[in-house]
């Protein structure tokens, strides 16, 4: 976290200047919108950024193809909603990535009890692999629709590779 504080002192520095010339400025109105438009804008694309860099669980949508490598999960209770914190090995053009990656999806009973069944065959030395495919549902913003990333997500056995023949 400490290499990206010199960012956010950054982007208040950037803040203040942007403020002392709103308030200073005899620049048209037109322009002092712009400067307020473009800091706020800046403010969510760093924020974002910002998540990323400090290693919280994405919340994206998990990749087509995964391999689990770790599950915590928050159960529900009268104060949280509960989550469920998944470690995953993208499958990429039929090869693991080079990084796993963190993510946080809505808690479910079936999504608990698939990770939890698939937690025990990884202690096992048994690899799970995943698919995560969208819900159904209606098409458009999502960010309009709560809930409407939601996936269907399966994990199985991950298969042996086939060795080529002598």
């Amino acid at each position: 976290m400490a290499s990206t504080d010199p960012l956010l002192w950054l982007y208040v520095a950037l803040a203040f200047v942007a403020a002392l010339a709103l308030l200073a400025s005899h620049w048209p109105r037109w322009a002092k919108a712009l400067v307020v438009a473009g800091v706020t804008a800046l403010y969510f694309v760093a924020s974002t950024v910002l998540d990323d860099v400090w290693g919280w669980p994405s919340r994206h949508a998990l990749p087509e193809r995964f391999v689990l490598l770790a599950a915590v999960i928050e159960e529900p209770s009268k104060n949280k909603a509960g989550a469920l914190f998944v470690w995953v090995n993208a499958i990429e053009r039929g090869k693991p990535a080079a990084m796993p990656r963190a993510y946080k999806l809505p808690y479910s009973k079936d999504l608990h009890s698939l990770l939890n069944e698939g937690m025990k065959k990884v202690r096992q030395g048994i690899s799970q692999m995943g698919t995560a495919e969208p819900k159904a549902g209606p098409k458009g913003l999502s960010w309009l629709r709560p809930g409407s990333d939601e996936q269907n997500v399966k994990i199985r056995d991950l298969p042996l590779p086939q060795l080529p023949e002598k």
